[in-house]
């Protein structure tokens, strides 16, 4: 199997098989990261499908100074921002991806850690997300956010404190 730069590649060449194993890659990741930042189900929709047109579109742009999945990430926050900007954010529901697979306890559990990072000011819960949810490393992710490596550090010791607070 092809690795994603060069997947990315043939996708920069039209190639409509590598855009499917692409997309079939990074959909469901990218669902997840929208829906962090924006808590709502149908507009993390909208921004996998405008950041997978995107993909498909500039392809040829992708210089591989990062990570594909970099790269993709930093269209859907690109998109997501774009959706935030656009809208007075109002109360929604959270509708995060449950966390845990367990049964009965783990459900009080899992709404409990769902809380609390809700609760979180978003520049530390797509901190989270970032590293727990997609296995990020901190430098990645600065280069993501555009931010210091410090910054990101900062954020998520805010949020592993804050997280403890609300779970103890």
């Amino acid at each position: 199997m092809a690795d994603e730069r060069d997947l990315l590649a043939m996708v920069a060449r039209k190639d409509e098989a590598s855009f499917q194993r692409l997309y079939d890659e990074f959909a469901k990741r990218v669902f997840r990261y929208a829906l962090t930042l924006l808590r709502d189900q149908h507009l993390a929709e909208e921004v996998v499908q405008e950041t997978m047109i995107t993909v498909w579109s500039r392809a040829n742009t992708y210089t591989g100074s990062s990570r594909v999945s970099t790269w993709i990430f930093g269209i859907a926050r690109h998109k997501s921002y774009d959706i935030l900007k656009g809208e007075k954010k109002g109360s929604r529901a959270s509708q995060l991806p449950a966390i845990m697979d367990d049964p009965a306890p783990a459900i009080e559990r899992q709404s409990r850690v769902r809380e609390a990072i809700d609760s979180l000011p978003p520049d530390q819960r797509e901190i989270i997300f970032l590293t727990f949810y997609e296995n990020l490393h901190y430098k990645a992710i600065a280069d993501l956010l555009e931010i210091p490596e410090g910054t990101v550090k900062s954020r998520m010791y805010h949020a592993k404190r804050r997280l403890a607070e609300a779970l103890t």
